[in-house]
Order: structure tokens, then sequence, then C-alpha cells
């Protein structure tokens, strides 16, 4: 929670990636996060520049590309993926690594040793190969970090 704490303090930019239901999830999450928590958190998948950039370099090079443009020192992402083998969300790390971006949290399941579990600075992984179950871990980690950040301001008045 101190990352979470810091990029607040700091005016810093939260992204969130994933795909299908785990894009649902990041939406969901950038929404508390923006209203209750009151942090810079956006997605990345738009329809229009999504679907630009999978058109014109490849999907699994489109949240990568996107967090080029956009990343900085300090800003934070958080990488989801049920299974931890989406090529385009291991990218989408290594991305915002380059770019300079701060702090990593991954968010899996399935399998111990998926590649996105080796990826972030903090890596939360569900002992499940059931999809339902993986994402609603991954909703109530996110949700219950966005509820610790507004309950803090609330405490702060």
């Amino acid at each position: 929670m101190d990352w979470v704490d810091e990029l607040k303090k700091s005016r810093k930019r939260m992204y969130i990636v994933g795909n299908g239901g785990s894009a649902a999830i990041a939406s969901h999450a950038v929404t508390d996060f923006v209203n209750m928590a009151k942090i810079s958190a956006f997605t990345l998948h738009d329809s229009s520049l999504l679907t630009c950039m999978t058109n014109d370099y490849g999907y699994e090079v489109a949240f990568a590309r996107m967090l080029a443009m956009h990343a900085g020192e300090g800003d934070m992402l958080v990488a989801i993926s049920s299974s931890g083998k989406s090529p385009n969300i291991c990218n989408a790390v290594e991305g915002f690594r380059r770019a300079g971006g701060g702090k990593v949290l991954t968010l899996s399941g399935f399998k111990t040793d998926n590649p996105l579990r080796q990826l972030g600075d903090l890596n939360v992984w569900l002992d499940s190969d059931n999809y339902g179950i993986v994402e609603i871990g991954h909703q109530f980690v996110l949700h219950n970090l966005s509820d610790r950040i507004a309950a803090k301001l609330q405490a702060a008045g």
C-alpha cells in the first residue's frame, strides 16, 4: 500500500492492463481508484487506440507501445492475466520498464511458474486454475487496495 500512497502523493499515474475479463476488472478498478482513492488511473483498452496499435504493430506489443508513449518515472503498472501467459501483458511490463516506469504489481493464477509472475516488483498469484476464482480474487485485491486508500483519505478529513 506504500507504493500507492507514494503514487498519490507524487501525483503520478497508475496504468492497469488486462485482456477479456481481466480488462473488465481493470476498468472497474480504474473507476474505484479515480473515484474513491483519488488516484490518476487509466486503462489502455480504448477500442480505437487499441485497434490502431494492434493493426499497425500486432496485439502482442500494443500495450507496450502505448506505455512507451505514456508511462514515466514514478508511475505504476498493474498487469492482470489469469493464466500469467498472455504475451501482450508480459510485454506491457517490459515496455513499462523500458519507458522508465516505476513499480509493477502483477496479478495472475494457474501455474506457479507462469511468466507474468516473474516480472513484477510484487506478484500476487492465486492457486487456482479456474478463471472465475482467479478473476474474483484479482477483483478483491484491487477493491481492497482502493478501499484502503479511500479509508485513509476519509480518516485524514
